[in-house]
């Protein structure tokens, strides 16, 4: 149902539906929503941690809040279909799809479409997902696409190798070998920001947008599975890094505020619009990704 001209956005009411909402700031983000007054289905991989995300939030809101629990391995795309079909049978609205669940790998892992496991998680699963449930947001009236990115998607300083795809002449920096963050998820992270802009120019003039955002170094569960130099890495960048609730920020502000209707395309940071490293900006590289990424998820359909 379309807004009057004086009633201004919020998520009050509105069906929020997100990934990697069990930890980290999708958790914090989904906890906030919540408490605005949003309906919420999350999307994770462990139902054991999904049902218990969701009896907190239920609990948070005195029972308030309607949160739906949805699981899929976003690595294998037969899940990500699987799940958005029964998203699409189960949700008759959706206003907000948050695109937030992210991995960073150390070591190259294909996984069994034969893509590598990184570009998998943080670049198809949103596209795939996204791209299913397209005409459901579209279907909602004014609805709201928002994708987790990063500071990081500027070590991709030659975009995206279009011509390596599965990662295997370059997939990591030197710093790789103190757990730090690798070029592969660099280049991950700015396919974030290239999807976002091909996504808002299809979208124009459906009432849908789409935007994208770097919530800053936080201090969360991520990259605690790449061993032990990971782990104490990640724990010595906890000293400078936000709390998980800092982080979601931008995230709950691009949900939920009226300032942002209407804007599409765009990529913030801190609560404000941020620019992009260059290569971010190429419209071509965006129409390719795109491109590329619709051959990528098509052997996939059953």
């Amino acid at each position: 149902m379309a807004r009057s001209k004086n009633e201004k956005w919020s998520v009050q009411g509105k069906y929020v539906l997100i990934t990697g909402a069990t930890s980290g700031i999708g958790l914090a983000a989904a906890k906030e929503l919540a408490a605005r007054g949003a309906n919420l289905g999350i999307v994770a991989r462990s139902e054991a941690k999904a049902n218990e995300t969701a009896a907190m939030l239920k609990e948070l809101t005195g029972g308030r809040a309607k949160v739906d629990v949805f699981l899929a391995d976003l690595t294998d795309q037969r899940s990500i279909r699987r799940v958005a079909s029964e998203i699409l049978a189960r949700c008759p609205r959706i206003d907000v799809l948050v695109n937030n669940a992210g991995a960073m790998f150390v070591k190259r892992i294909m996984t069994g479409d034969g893509i590598e496991q990184t570009w998998a998680v943080n670049h198809l699963a949103p596209f795939l997902l996204t791209t299913l449930l397209l005409k459901r947001l579209k279907e909602s009236g004014e609805a709201r696409i928002i994708t987790t990115s990063s500071h990081g998607h500027k070590m991709a300083k030659k975009g995206i190798d279009f011509d390596d795809l599965s990662a295997k002449k370059r997939f990591s920096f030197p710093q790789t070998m103190t757990g730090g963050p690798n070029f592969r998820y660099g280049e991950t992270k700015l396919a974030n920001v290239l999807f976002t802009s091909e996504l808002a120019r299809r979208l124009e003039g459906s009432g849908v947008t789409a935007s994208c955002f770097d919530p800053g170094l936080v201090a969360t569960n991520f990259n605690q599975d790449n061993g032990l130099l990971a782990r104490m890495t990640m724990a010595v960048m906890k000293r400078f890094s936000r709390t998980p609730e800092r982080g979601a920020e931008t995230l709950v502000w691009l949900a939920d505020s009226d300032e942002v209707s209407g804007q599409s395309g765009r990529y913030y940071a801190d609560l404000k619009e941020a620019v992009p490293a260059a290569p971010a900006r190429s419209l071509e590289d965006a129409r390719r990704l795109w491109e590329t990424s619709e051959e990528q998820t098509r052997n996939s359909q059953s």
